[in-house]
């Protein structure tokens, strides 16, 4: 059970990562794109209010909140397959193989979203954004994939440095 657990939790803090950075890329590219940060985002809640929102530009709880939490979901979502990947594997955990991995799935999570999902079940965001700002945003979801992993593997590798005190009153 505690290995569920702990999945569910590295799941967590992973997808939030993704989420927090991916929104931040959506608010970026809006702003440039639509001189609106929240457009995007709010695009996303589309799956709840239909092409109304899509169109929405002004921060609302109803499209605004509404699409942050639906993204936030899906990045958890899409989080729960990175982390099944990588935490198979210390060699998984490594910088480079866990930064690959991320990308990799941001871009199965891209392709899905934009090819093989019916249009009511899209992001959203993709009818309000360029491809250039699509790929920035999905290449930000899939580097912050792998920052938690990283954070965990860089406390723990700290954890097995540090002497035990019974160690430091030997030497």
């Amino acid at each position: 059970m505690s290995n569920v657990l702990q999945f569910v939790g590295h799941t967590l803090q992973s997808g939030s990562c993704a989420s927090a950075l991916s929104t931040l890329a959506l608010a970026c590219a809006g702003h440039f794109e639509t001189r609106h940060a929240v457009a995007p985002v709010n695009a996303i809640s589309h799956w709840l209010w239909g092409d109304r929102a899509i169109h929405v530009n002004w921060p609302a709880w109803r499209y605004t909140a509404v699409g942050y939490l639906i993204h936030h979901a899906t990045s958890v979502f899409w989080a729960a397959f990175y982390e099944g990947w990588t935490s198979r594997s210390p060699e998984r955990r490594r910088t480079l193989a866990a930064v690959g991995a991320g990308l990799a799935v941001a871009a199965v999570a891209c392709v899905v979203d934009l090819k093989f999902t019916p249009r009511r079940l899209t992001p959203g965001f993709e009818r309000r954004l360029s491809p250039l700002s699509l790929g920035l945003v999905y290449l930000a979801f899939g580097l912050a994939l792998p920052l938690a992993t990283l954070w965990r593997e860089r406390r723990r590798n700290d954890a097995r440095a540090i002497p035990e005190a019974g160690e430091r009153e030997a030497a």
